[in-house]
């Protein structure tokens, strides 16, 4: 008792519960040895059954009850062993009566209520025999040696209540034999066992001793000797309780099987139809619904609408935190579809990126919850330590269940709509006919997307591969002008790619097959070599202009990105001022430690930071409170509505303060006018680009517009000199 209470102090939650009852168990033992030694001792008289077998009655409850807390199992499955171990223990009582305990029993001369009570004893010990020696058969190797040592203690009390009920029948019992010592023995054993618990690794996972399927048949052997001794036995009223007993636990057993196999077919059911990663309906799971939506008798028929959800850039993720960050930003989106989405209706995730949101007579428009969606990506992820900003396209198409549907056509509609949004920059459209003529007229046949809507197709692929690895890209160049000055202070190199077929392709037409297909590095290098090299020819003409080069964010995370720059720009002779690196808002990285050294890396080289596109996402503000940079371009978004809006240019005028504050230049992206050139003078933006300033131009055109430039700058100086010159 003392071993199991010290065991307990040491185990938790249900290994603890068990020590106690154990403990309990061997206490009720000690409670009715008491009263026997009372009666024996004092009394001198061995009555039996007396009250001492108050407590050998919950010794056995206590203890069933510890064994089965023991064994960590389901509810159904412990009620399955505990109906085996009546099967086994009515069985074995069967052989045991008509092999010879019959006899005993008529010979008992009348004491029939006191042999009763010492057979149930032993049919108890049977019991706990089987339960703990069918736990044993499949527990993991940590768990077994307290069940060996549990099941020892108990046959040794089996074999004592066995020898007893047959001696006191005869009348030849007597204290203090060698029944007591197995008794005894038997509760040392089971000390043993609550002391062996304590060091036992209960986490350990090793196979079992035998199949389960094995220890699913074993209690059926005994049942079989059974009923070979019945049908050739005469009749007796124990041999007939007793097999009402086993028949009773057959067909218990068998109820409780089928109920198993009723929720194990339904469980491997609805497994089937999730998806492993996030829980969410598969996309067999979503065709189905959508299916039985689209098929219903007219008048059941109800409105049904549809979400395509597709994450942008997502691959950027992955590449830059690994695979592991993002599935775990793929659990976290399915979390927040799932709040978004009222609980009767169906969210997927139909494989990769693509989720979609099946909505079938709900309470809520589709409008409404397709911006709710999409509103639920404006918050980062939190993703492995680091805050993740994802954004979203969500395509929305419906039917009001008057007119029939064929689900790819729906699904398709869906992807259109979500791929319109993807082109205008993200938001939610909803399909409108006139899709499937831009679909038709420019996707399918002259872009990038294929009529499956998932990824680049083949040969686009391929021939934007091959050019590539030729050099048939090409880069221009926009320049950059001081807003009081008018002079040109810098130049952004633009990728544009002279498509065979399709003509002049700007950068947005192409760069998400680039994404896609682990193109980035090549095509960033191939920029790079060439505005290094333009820029090179500049300086041997005398023009001093530095570059500018956009950066794939998930390359930040590339330790060896500041040496293959550095190396670079040695190829041409060109110091690390003369290159400004432009990082986006894309991808939030403040918190990524190896992108803050990559960035330390390079301004320790003199290569400036810029942020592009600033104040068009979620993560500037993070970008300046976390990264030190150098410059930030405020979007166009930003810059075009500031003649006409107020509050527009009150924005701009605070960024731009903002940055003057930290110590940054401030560079104005898309100006169209020469309005909007007069209020950026007013607010004393440093810098702007635009095509009312100059247009991307090749380098030669570039070359020439500089030449130009410093030549006007020439003759406008000599012309102040002469006037200044004394007369």
């Amino acid at each position: 008792m003392f071993c199991a209470l010290a065991t307990m102090r040491l185990s938790a939650g249900r290994r603890r519960r068990a020590w106690c009852m154990l403990a309990a168990a061997i206490g009720c033992w000690v409670l009715g040895d008491s009263v026997w030694a009372l009666y024996s001792l004092v009394l001198r008289a061995s009555p039996f059954p007396s009250p001492a077998d108050i407590g050998y009655v919950l010794f056995y409850l206590c203890a069933c009850a510890a064994l089965l807390l023991l064994f960590s199992a389901s509810g159904r499955l412990l009620i399955r062993v505990l109906f085996d171990g009546l099967m086994v223990a009515g069985s074995v009582f069967i052989i045991f009566w008509s092999a010879g305990l019959g006899e005993v029993f008529d010979s008992s001369d009348g004491r029939w209520f006191a042999f009763t009570m010492s057979v149930a004893y032993f049919m108890a010990d049977l019991l706990l025999i089987t339960v703990a020696a069918l736990i044993l058969l499949t527990a993991p190797t940590g768990q077994r040696a307290v069940l060996v040592t549990f099941t020892l203690g108990i046959g040794l009390l089996a074999v004592a209540d066995g020898l007893f009920a047959v001696l006191d029948a005869r009348g030849q019992y007597r204290s203090g034999g060698y029944v007591d010592m197995a008794w005894v023995a038997g509760l040392l054993l089971l000390g043993v066992a609550a002391t062996v618990g304590a060091r036992v690794d209960h986490h350990a996972t090793d196979t079992a001793l035998i199949p389960s399927r094995v220890a699913f048949w074993l209690p059926y052997v005994p049942v079989t000797g059974a009923v070979v001794v019945v049908v050739d036995s005469r009749g007796s009223a124990p041999l007939l309780l007793a097999s009402l007993l086993v028949v009773f636990a057959v067909v218990g057993r068998q109820f409780v099987v089928a109920d198993e196999n009723s929720r194990l077919l339904a469980s491997l059911s609805e497994q089937a139809s999730r998806d492993s990663l996030t829980g969410l309906a598969n996309r067999e799971m979503f065709r189905d619904r959508l299916t039985r939506a689209l098929t219903a008798p007219h008048r059941d028929r109800r409105g049904v609408a549809l979400l395509s959800v597709d994450l942008d850039d997502f691959k950027s993720v992955n590449d830059s935190l690994g695979h592991i960050a993002g599935d775990a930003l793929l659990i976290a989106v399915a979390e927040r579809l799932r709040r978004c989405v009222p609980a009767d209706q169906v969210v997927a995730r139909l494989g990769g990126d693509e989720f979609a949101v099946l909505l079938i007579d709900s309470s809520e428009s589709p409008h409404q919850i397709a911006h709710q969606v999409f509103s639920s990506f404006d918050n980062p992820f939190p993703v492995d330590g680091h805050h993740v900003l994802a954004r979203a396209s969500v395509g929305v198409t419906t039917t009001d269940g008057g007119e029939s549907f064929e689900v790819d056509a729906l699904l398709k509609q869906a992807d259109m709509a979500m791929y319109s949004a993807k082109r205008n920059g993200g938001g939610v459209r909803h399909f409108a006919v006139e899709m499937q003529r831009v679909e038709h007229d420019s996707l399918w046949e002259n872009r990038f997307i294929p009529r499956d809507g998932r990824t680049a197709t083949l040969q686009f692929a391929d021939q934007l591969r091959h050019a590539l690895e030729h050099g048939e890209l090409g880069v221009v160049y926009q320049p950059q002008f001081a807003v009081t000055t008018g002079d040109i202070i810098a130049v952004e190199a633009l990728v544009r790619w002279h498509h065979p077929q399709r003509g002049m392709l700007r950068p947005d037409e192409f760069l998400p097959v680039v994404r896609h297909n682990d193109l980035m590095g090549a095509l960033t290098d191939q920029v790079l070599q060439t505005a290094v090299r333009d820029s090179a020819r500049w300086r041997t003409a005398g023009f001093d202009v530095p570059f500018a080069i956009n950066l794939f964010p998930p390359s930040l995370g590339d330790p060896r990105l500041p040496e293959h720059l550095a190396e670079m720009l040695d190829g041409g002779g060109l110091r690390g001022d003369c290159l400004t690196v432009e990082i986006t808002e894309d991808v939030l990285l403040a918190h990524e430690p190896a992108a803050q050294e990559v960035l330390y890396r390079l301004r320790n080289m003199g290569i400036r930071i810029s942020i592009d596109d600033f104040g068009s996402g979620y993560a500037g503000l993070n970008y300046l409170r976390q990264l030190e940079v150098d410059e930030v371009k405020l979007d166009q978004n930003l810059i075009t509505p500031m003649t006409t809006d107020p509050r527009a240019e009150a924005i701009v005028g605070a960024m731009i303060g903002l940055s003057h504050t930290l110590g940054l230049r401030c560079v104005a992206e898309g100006v169209q006018d020469s309005t909007t050139v007069h209020r950026l003078a007013q607010l004393h933006c440093d810098a702007m680009q635009g095509f009312y300033c100059g247009p991307p131009m090749s380098a030669s055109h570039m070359q020439d517009t500089l030449s130009t430039r410093s030549a006007s700058t020439a003759r406008s100086a000599a012309a102040v000199a002469d006037l200044r010159r004394p007369s």
